[in-house]
């Protein structure tokens, strides 16, 4: 704390002290906001979710991509495969090995049956981890 004395001088004098009482307003009104927005941004339904300590899994080096255009046909990677010949290609191209994800995408106009077709071949030639791939979008209102 600090005093003034007036010694007669008419000039004004610059005060070096920093006014908080601004900041300390806008803290407390963003508080406020923070408290009444945080309960709207959670989800309504309750699920109880069980807890993983897993570490995410590393994207592999080439991942194999089967995609299902609108005229139903099928590209593993860039090249066209009949679903008849499926389990053969796959084999070929992950040498064998049945646990290699398969990276599953489809045409929005695919039907549904089709899709599961699809995913029967795949298990039918005992691939059974199958990561379906969609576009991320910003949530409609």
């Amino acid at each position: 704390m600090g005093l003034h004395l007036n010694q007669g001088d008419d000039e004004l004098v610059e005060n070096h002290e920093i006014n908080v009482t601004p900041f300390i307003d806008v803290m407390l009104v963003l508080l406020i906001i923070f408290m009444v927005a945080a309960p709207l941004a959670t989800v309504d339904i309750k699920v109880d979710l069980p807890a993983s300590s897993a570490k995410p899994a590393p994207r592999p080096e080439k991942p194999v991509f089967l995609s299902v255009k609108a005229d139903q046909r099928l590209f593993l990677g860039e090249e066209e495969v009949k679903s008849e010949t499926l389990g053969a290609v796959l084999d070929a191209k992950t040498q064998g090995k049945k646990d290699t994800t398969i990276f599953f995408q489809a045409d929005k106009g695919v039907d549904y049956g089709d899709l599961m077709h699809v995913m029967d071949a795949l298990r039918a030639a005992g691939y059974l981890k199958v990561g379906l791939v969609g576009l991320e979008t910003a949530a409609k209102k």
